[in-house]
């Protein structure tokens, strides 16, 4: 029997594309490279790793479809800073294609946004605790004047604040990472709030958390938080989600 060859397309167990990129990632370790810091270019990687200039491009494409790198035509390529982007479309495609369930997603939120809620009210800054509450606020005239896709914006732009309120950026792109989802799926919790009361609840949750945050009450926000994952739960049951 003939022996098999190795792919042409793989090095030492590793894909070229992947020796490229592992390289790359290495550079920036050694370096202490920053975000904004420049990167050494395709020509020098595909020289160091043995592949050509195209298997160079490619590796340079994934790391910038990953957010690791900034690349821009006409200019040396940058290393990227974090990028919620990219976790997004990972959630959304997990939650498109039944790998995780809106339930799971909102039992992983509930656990981060108790502890975000108290960490703001610790933290946050004072424009922060305003807007928390201009957002809050906003829910409810948007909600009085019927306007779901409104509530559903100050809704979303009132956990990414307090999420960055917390001044640990984990949260943030945490949260953030949760948003396309959220924002595709948003209206299944709404419209199964059993009538316009309990449409109000939301609302009043989300104006008690902004209080408790802004009044530097840390358990007073984690459990309003508490609340309003409890209503939403009980309104994606009520709609059939599981």
């Amino acid at each position: 029997m003939m022996p098999s060859k190795q792919p042409v397309a793989q090095i030492d167990g590793m894909s070229r594309v992947e020796r490229v990129v592992d390289a790359v990632q290495a550079r920036i370790r050694a370096d202490g490279l920053r975000p904004g810091d420049q990167v050494a270019g395709e020509a020098e990687f595909a020289v160091a790793c043995g592949v050509s200039r195209p298997v160079a491009r490619e590796a340079f494409r994934s790391l910038a479809a990953l957010g690791i790198l900034d690349v821009g035509n006409g200019r040396r390529a940058r290393v990227g800073p974090i990028d919620s982007a990219v976790q997004a479309r990972l959630i959304g495609h997990a939650v498109t294609t039944d790998q995780i369930t809106l339930p799971q997603i909102y039992d992983v939120r509930r656990t981060l946004e108790h502890r975000i809620a108290a960490l703001a009210a610790r933290l946050a800054h004072p424009a922060e605790r305003a807007a928390l509450v201009e957002h809050a606020d906003a829910m409810d005239q948007a909600n009085g004047a019927g306007d779901a896709d409104a509530v559903r914006d100050h809704d979303l732009a009132f956990h990414t604040t307090l999420a960055r309120a917390t001044r640990n950026p984990m949260f943030a792109l945490s949260v953030e990472g949760f948003m396309e989802v959220t924002r595709r799926t948003w209206r299944i919790a709404w419209d199964a709030r059993a009538d316009d009361a309990e449409r109000l609840d939301s609302v009043r949750v989300h104006q008690a958390i902004a209080r408790a945050v802004r009044d530097g009450d840390p358990g007073s926000a984690s459990a309003a938080m508490d609340l309003h994952f409890d209503h939403s739960v009980r309104a994606l049951d009520r709609a059939g989600v599981r």
